[in-house]
């Protein structure tokens, strides 16, 4: 059809307007000036910066994480991307924390503090303020027609007082075995329901580890980010997990008494002379930072380069710089954006629009990831692929030996076409291309702890670039000066020709597989 269209044009004399139609793609040897553009010596400036000390370790919702998220909008501004949250650099979004503020909790003469002989769950729990209190113990809490631990148990505006686990029979075993995809955190929060339906005002679980887990300290009087989202309207109390000392407190006996007493015909009623939980919720405020390449004939479809620029911040006096995590996939990514801009100014743009994404939250929990795919700015359906690089800056040991490596994830999940994609790219650079973490039985699931797995949520395929875990992870050693920055520089090479042929193929990829 196309040729007889521009037929027809020629005999009317519209050669220019047939010329039109016609988009030369940008052949593959066209990118490699482009991807030598870039350098180790490059992305060393970038990485130095991101991973400074001065960034705080980039924790995010806190200055470090902001003064990170304007450092890369202004490469990205200086490279002469678009702005690409709706005409801003930035896509703002708010997560919340609880904090506790103070909480104690006496019975029995004595005075027991949070973190050491117990603790809570701050999301989850509202702050609470009781004043002598009658508690009762009620087992393990379970209630049902073939075992009732509330019989005879008035639980109404009490401090229900409960056994961690389970009832078992006499070979050892449970007395109600759970049903597939039960797991002890449906248990509890069942135990809770139950509680709360008989007028509970709080609930104290008793474990025998509730004193080693208090040892975290002050990492318990924060909770995680989470987003706000609509509450359930029903009733569950407070849940403390408590020692089996304070039990002891409360009934004035000893537990393992109150354990051997299960079921009791006369339930152990107590006292709890005060209990404070003063928790607050508080805003904190992120971003994730977007620069837009905009394609030519195909500018309606999108690639993602995304990388994380957050990491965990300032723990116990020591920042924690993640160099390798991932002040490297963030440099990486200007560095791409960058080559793909020389490119654009040569006349050799990408035909598919192409969007540079750092995110934050994503070492609590994918969050900025997920926040962008939930408010995507660009339509998901028209969003061809997610390159994303995670950790491309240090080598395993697995590798020691042999340094010129890269880890593959995810990359023939959803599309047969993209691992022939890499694969060809990789001719130009030359590394060993490692599947060892694409397995799906692989135990340590990297699938699905990056945030090109949001993209993937939503059948859009992904390759995850990643050098693979080392004695600095997470720990206050993961420096700017541990970085090999030729092998740095070669791995984002990789993901630029793959990025290349993605943006520039006359057909966007085939979503053809459905793996998890």
């Amino acid at each position: 059809m196309k040729q007889i269209s521009c037929m027809a044009l020629l005999l009317a004399g519209s050669v220019a307007a047939c010329a039109q139609t016609a988009v030369k793609r940008p052949a593959a040897s066209a990118a490699t000036p482009y991807a030598k553009s870039i350098t180790a010596a490059g992305m060393k400036k970038h990485l130095y910066i991101l991973a400074d000390d001065a960034m705080e370790g980039r924790e995010t919702g806190t200055p470090g994480q902001y003064k990170a998220a304007a450092y890369i909008a202004e490469q990205f501004r200086k490279v002469g991307l678009q702005p690409g949250a709706n005409g801003q650099w930035e896509q703002p979004f708010s997560l919340w924390q609880d904090t506790l503020l103070n909480s104690t909790i006496s019975a029995g003469g004595k005075t027991f503090e949070f973190g050491r002989e117990y603790y809570a769950a701050l999301r989850g729990n509202r702050a609470q303020t009781l004043e002598a209190t009658d508690a009762v113990f009620a087992g393990y809490g379970i209630s049902n027609e073939q075992y009732d631990n509330y019989k005879g148990v008035d639980a109404g505006e009490k401090i229900v007082v409960i056994a961690e686990g389970e009832p078992l029979n006499a070979e050892g075993k449970p007395l109600f075995p759970r049903q597939p995809g039960q797991g002890m955190g449906n248990m509890m929060r069942d135990k809770l329901r139950t509680a709360g339906g008989k007028g509970a005002r709080a609930v104290f679980i008793v474990s025998k580890n509730a004193a080693s887990m208090g040892r975290a300290g002050s990492r318990l009087r924060r909770s995680g980010l989470y987003f706000e989202e609509m509450t359930t309207m029903e009733y569950i109390p407070n849940s403390y997990m408590i020692s089996p000392e304070m039990a002891e407190a409360i009934f004035g006996k000893p537990y393992n008494d109150l354990l051997a007493g299960i079921p009791a015909s006369t339930p152990p009623a107590g006292r709890v002379t005060s209990l404070v939980f003063d928790v607050k919720k508080l805003e904190v405020k992120s971003s994730n930072v977007l620069g837009l390449l905009p394609g030519t004939d195909k500018k309606d479809e999108y690639i993602f380069i995304t990388a994380h620029y957050d990491h965990i911040g300032v723990i116990n006096g020591e920042v924690h710089n993640g160099a390798d995590d991932d002040a490297s996939g963030t440099s990486g990514v200007i560095a791409m954006a960058e080559a793909f801009m020389k490119a654009k100014k040569a006349g050799k743009g990408p035909r598919r629009s192409i969007v540079f994404m750092t995110v934050s939250g994503e070492e609590k929990g994918l969050l900025g990831s997920r926040y962008y795919t939930e408010h995507p700015i660009y339509p998901l359906a028209s969003t061809v692929a997610d390159l994303n690089i995670d950790m491309i800056g240090r080598i395993d040991a697995e590798h020691a030996k042999d340094s010129n490596y890269v880890y593959i994830i995810g990359d023939d999940k959803l599309s047969s076409e993209l691992r022939p994609i890499n694969e060809a790219a990789n001719k130009q650079v030359g590394l060993q291309l490692d599947y060892k973490y694409n397995d799906p039985n692989d135990p340590n699931r990297f699938y699905y702890r990056s945030d090109h797995y949001m993209f993937a949520q939503h059948r859009i395929p992904i390759i995850f670039y990643f050098n693979g875990v080392h004695p600095d992870y997470h720990g206050p050693h993961d420096t700017a000066d541990k970085i090999s920055y030729l092998l740095l520089a070669k791995r984002a090479q990789l993901v630029f020709y793959t990025a290349w042929e993605v943006a520039n193929r006359a057909q966007r990829l085939k979503v053809d597989r459905n793996e998890k």
